[in-house]
């Protein structure tokens, strides 16, 4: 039986999920216990294609990595092109909506409205994108169980690292009192490079041409990017009702190598950590550079690399870390919830 997919957005983390869906074909069969089906695809740069029967992967990937444009598929009975986004959504026999479209974290747009009438058609979602689960979490969580479909969003927080599902499953039964990490890697390569004796804006400028960092990198440096992730968290697996506003932010561009040197002398390393933490009175939240002690776990962490550490009552300290960007990861990470929003949906009709 084939779960159809219909991706909203067909950029490098979309195009990375459908070559892991052609490379590992026979295996998800296995897995998943059905064939995903790529049906369509609708991205605003890249056009819009839709063949209800499925469109074939390789040729998909072929046309638009030779013409930039899916339009350019080969016409065949039943084909459509030029749907938006929404009419995608809508009118598509697709199963699941990947949603992999720009991340606008100041708004959530248009992720949130594409979750939004996914849920209202009766459509599972998967999605990287940040905005609709920071700024909307409860409502469209809320509208994704009344609809009765599955929501998953593993590689918000640490791409193809599982930071979401592990504490919900693995941990299970535990309570955690705090979650403290390394939640962006750019920082800490930036910090990195630091201790090495770069300066601020020599590190930056390193990272920039390796592409850990982005043109503009206000995002990481600030602080905005760990926050949208740490939000993630609270709400998720604290089950805290945090808002963005909420969490006290602040970036490493305060920091010069005065203050990396200092730290060194004294035994001790910079890093960008996000922490939420059980007090009385409720869970707090922050993303600020802290003085942490060399021997730290969290010091040993080093270059582009995330980490996150869960307190538990009965677990004690659950440390994870891995990739928290890349391609395939990220892609990797869409694959994580295909695979399990089918196996919790055939669970659930059991």
């Amino acid at each position: 039986m084939a779960h159809k997919l219909a991706f909203v957005g067909f950029g490098g983390v979309g195009q990375a999920l459908a070559d892991i869906i052609l490379d590992k074909k026979e295996t998800l069969k296995e897995q998943m216990g059905t064939e995903p089906i790529i049906v369509a695809i609708s991205d605003v740069m890249k056009g819009a294609v839709y063949h209800p029967d499925g469109l074939d992967i390789e040729t998909l990937l072929k046309t638009v990595r030779e013409t930039g444009s899916v339009e350019q598929y080969p016409n065949v009975p039943g084909l459509k092109t030029g749907m938006n986004s929404i009419e995608t959504i809508q009118q598509t026999n697709a199963d699941t909506i990947v949603e992999v479209t720009y991340t606008d974290v100041q708004t959530g747009q248009p992720a949130i409205d594409h979750c939004r009438m996914a849920f209202q058609n009766s459509k599972n979602v998967v999605t990287t994108n940040k905005g609709p689960i920071a700024l909307a979490y409860h409502e469209l969580s809320q509208l994704a169980a009344d609809h009765h479909v599955f929501w998953g969003f593993e590689g918000t927080v640490m791409s193809g690292t599982p930071a979401l599902r592990m504490p919900k499953t693995t941990l299970a039964g535990n309570e955690i009192t705090e979650i403290k990490g390394i939640l962006n890697g750019t920082t800490n390569y930036i910090l990195c490079e630091m201790e090495a004796g770069l300066t601020y804006d020599e590190a930056l400028s390193k990272a920039q041409e390796l592409g850990y960092a982005e043109a503009d990198p206000t995002s990481d440096v600030e602080g905005y990017d760990a926050r949208y992730k740490t939000v993630i968290l609270a709400n998720y697996v604290m089950g805290a009702p945090l808002d963005v506003s909420d969490i006290k932010c602040q970036g490493i561009t305060g920091l010069n190598q005065g203050d990396i040197e200092t730290a060194q002398e004294q035994g001790e390393k910079w890093k960008l950590i996000a922490r939420i933490r059980k007090e009385e009175g409720g869970i707090k939240a922050s993303v600020q550079p802290e003085r942490i002690s060399a021997d730290d776990q969290l010091a040993a962490v080093h270059g582009p690399v995330n980490a996150i550490i869960y307190e538990c009552d009965l677990a004690g300290t659950i440390m994870l870390t891995g990739a928290g960007a890349g391609l395939q990861e990220t892609g990797f990470s869409l694959l994580i919830d295909l695979i399990n929003g089918v196996r919790d949906r055939s669970l659930a009709k059991t």
